[in-house]
């Protein structure tokens, strides 16, 4: 039994492949920057966890210290001006604790890339590869092309891009050649390498069986989903820019992913040779092609069991601190919209409307309103409502819930959601239950708002006239259904 120490644990690779490895006997230590943000995941009492992020050199120390593999699964998808500048020195410190605590292997996972000028976020993770390779520790490196599984961030774009135009205007690129991997090979690949003999080094391309265009991607999706095909139009004069712009407004993609995306596909992305098959053989039955990886994407999908999905392990700008205990305490000025009902449904029946709440069931009440405010925060280059959910009967802390975040969560009890919208300030929507001694239940549903400066103050007395429409009719229709629910 190996000791494997993973990065990017609430990632959707590492995600999927820390439970892999727990289930071939490994020992797994995982790094995460929140302990919270593994509350709720199926193997967490079974790794051990360590806090902190890769610029903490001491944390990074501890993540090392005794390990036999470590995986380094971590890319920023941000568009700050230092992304690079962090990322390398991430690489840094990992290198030096790996090398202080001999570490017998590191496994970094990479993408597929062309020879020359690379976009900055290809070029990032070459510049990461190289860092990690240049010390004592043998690095193996895989390189990626797209991944395809439920919940990917290149599946939704395909998906989401194919489902709502039959006539797409594209840019060049779609005309270029990648070759996807089937999440499930990927993670093929990834699980052997923790089983290799130690001091593998080389980088080795991984992906499935066949390369296609972008278009032939969107059109095989459509005939996998039962859709029309679309029609797909090369525009020369869609820059870069303008193409990441508007995957960002018809999918849910934000911007910053979107465009990282985008600048990917600007070159064919294919293998350049198998090397990998005298490494590690193939999965059990081959290597899954793409047509049969959107099936089984869409079949996850239907039967709402999507392990990780690419919005949990995304977080965009957002507030890093969670709803203080007493607001006024400490020292912020606090906007509030409370409403309290009092049901005779209870606290179970209760909740189980309450975590519907966003993705295909919407919110409760006025579904035309919360769109076109939806479609007004991808216009200003925010998430938008289309994040969806990653399933749709259970949330876990950390979720997405389309421009929210799960930061709270007792079943029964609370479910606190933090925005990640754009807003003059900081907000969140928040449901508390309680029984009460003549049996009842009272359900407290609280809009909260910290905001930033003159323009959060005139925001919020803005859409205030709303909230007696909205939130009212909200709390109106969770009781209505709960008791419902009971007949």
């Amino acid at each position: 039994m190996s000791v494997i120490a993973v990065t990017g644990a609430t990632g959707y690779i590492g995600g999927r492949l820390v439970p892999l490895l727990l289930e071939r006997g490994h020992q797994v230590r995982v790094f995460s920057r929140n302990k919270e943000r593994l509350r709720d995941v199926p193997w967490r009492a079974q790794v051990e966890v360590v806090i902190g992020t890769l610029e903490d050199p001491e944390a990074v120390a501890e993540l090392c210290a005794g390990a036999d593999v470590v995986y380094y699964l971590v890319h920023s998808m941000s568009n700050t001006k230092n992304f690079k500048q962090a990322e390398e020195d991430g690489a840094r410190n990992m290198l030096r604790a790996a090398t202080k605590a001999q570490v017998g292997q590191l496994v970094y996972l990479s993408g597929l890339h062309p020879e020359g000028e690379l976009s900055d976020h290809l070029s990032s993770r070459v510049s990461v590869g190289q860092i990690l390779g240049s010390g004592p520790v043998p690095l193996l490196t895989l390189q990626a092309g797209l991944v395809i599984g439920s919940g990917s961030a290149s599946f939704e774009m395909i998906r989401h891009l194919s489902d709502v135009l039959p006539v797409m205007p594209a840019p060049r690129w779609v005309l270029n050649k990648v070759q996807p991997i089937a999440v499930r090979d990927a993670l093929h690949y990834l699980a052997r390498c923790a089983e290799l003999p130690h001091g593998v080094q080389g980088t080795y391309d991984i992906g499935g069986p066949n390369a296609y265009s972008y278009a032939q991607l969107m059109r095989s999706y459509a005939s996998e989903a039962g859709l029309r095909q679309p029609w797909v139009i090369a525009l020369p004069l869609l820059t870069p820019r303008l193409a990441s712009h508007w995957v960002n407004l018809v999918t849910p993609l934000p911007h910053t992913l979107a465009g990282a995306l985008v600048d990917s596909l600007q070159h064919d992305c294919v293998m350049r040779n198998w090397d990998i098959d005298e490494l590690i053989e193939r999965p059990a039955g081959g290597l899954t092609d793409y047509p049969r990886a959107v099936a089984l994407a869409l079949e996850k999908i239907r039967s709402d069991s999507v392990e990780t999905n690419w919005a949990t392990s995304h977080p965009v700008t957002a507030p890093a601190d969670p709803l203080p205990s007493d607001p006024d305490w400490a020292g912020h000025r606090v906007y509030l919209d409370q409403r309290t009902a009092h049901t005779t449904a209870s606290a179970e029946r209760l909740f189980a409307v309450v975590g519907r709440i966003g993705g295909e069931a919407g919110y409760f009440t006025f579904p035309l309103l919360w769109k076109a405010r939806g479609l007004m925060d991808k216009l200003a280059g925010g998430v938008g409502i289309r994040r969806g959910r990653r399933q749709r009967e259970s949330l876990a802390l950390g979720d997405v819930v389309d421009w929210w975040r799960v930061e709270a969560l007792e079943p029964g009890q609370l479910l606190r959601l933090r925005a990640e919208m754009r807003v003059p300030g900081n907000a969140w929507l928040e449901f508390q239950l309680s029984p009460e001694e003549n049996g009842q239940t009272r359900l407290t549903q609280r809009a909260i708002f910290f905001p930033r400066g003159l323009s959060g103050r005139l925001y919020w007395w803005s859409v205030y006239p709303f909230h007696g429409l909205i939130f009212s009719s909200m709390l109106r229709s969770i009781v209505s259904q709960a008791e419902a629910s009971k007949n």
